[in-house]
């Protein structure tokens, strides 16, 4: 599966081609490494917000179907007045943070963000209360099987059937999507190598994560270039 190119009149994210990526298999890795979304509809009132978690549905590796669950708490399903069928849009965002032009070791220069996003247009399923209780224990089961003792549904499953009942689940049919992934391309191989190393160890802005999201792509480039000479990249 790869991303439909937009029509000129759809929504779309910021109009950076440069860093856009249409590798299916990367944005379905980036929604599992970060399972906290921004689900939006479009309703009678304007468009309603809310942040959800949500699990993609097989392995990253796969291609097709590309498929999410969530759970909304009621009313917020009401107030997305959503049934089956209805298009909304999900905002992933992967690793992101600022990056100073002190970094770059020349002048002039201006601060920027680095980011790693994907906005996926989806088909709403809406779940019946059997299911959206499994997508409930899944949810549990994803974040607690990091934890030393970890809580399963099945252990307060009085509770649990309790509180699903003011649950929304929803499987999420994704119709097209595009990623976006500004990691300092656009600057010398040398450049990066130092926006690398300060957001692993600034005091202020450090983010491990995204150093990893910039040696990444900046690993792949050199890959894609092997007979460029040292001096090329500074």
């Amino acid at each position: 599966m790869s991303p439909d190119p937009p029509h000129p009149r759809e929504d779309r994210m910021i109009d950076t081609p440069e860093y856009a990526f249409d590798d299916v298999h990367r944005a379905r890795q980036v929604v599992h490494d970060q399972p906290w979304a921004l689900l939006v509809s479009t309703t009678s009132r304007g468009p309603v917000a809310s942040h959800v978690p949500v699990l993609l549905e097989g392995d990253p590796a796969d291609e097709d179907p590309f498929t999410l669950v969530t759970h909304l708490g009621r009313p917020d399903d009401r107030l997305h007045e959503l049934a089956d069928g209805d298009d909304v849009l999900l905002v992933v965002e992967g690793p992101y943070g600022y990056v100073s032009p002190s970094w770059y070791g020349f002048t002039p220069a201006v601060p920027t963000w680095n980011y790693v996003a994907v906005h996926l247009w989806a088909r709403v399923e809406l779940l019946d209360a059997t299911t959206t209780l499994g997508v409930l224990s899944d949810t549990v089961d994803r974040f607690e099987d990091a934890v030393p003792a970890p809580v399963r549904m099945d252990d307060v499953a009085d509770y649990a059937h309790r509180i699903a009942r003011g649950t929304c689940g929803l499987r999420l049919h994704v119709q097209r999507w595009q990623g976006k992934a500004k990691l300092s391309q656009d600057k010398p191989d040398a450049v990066r190598e130092r926006v690398v190393a300060a957001l692993r160890t600034d005091p202020v802005y450090a983010r491990p994560a995204l150093a990893d999201a910039v040696q990444a792509e900046l690993d792949h480039d050199r890959a894609a270039r092997p007979d460029r000479t040292p001096e090329e990249t500074r």
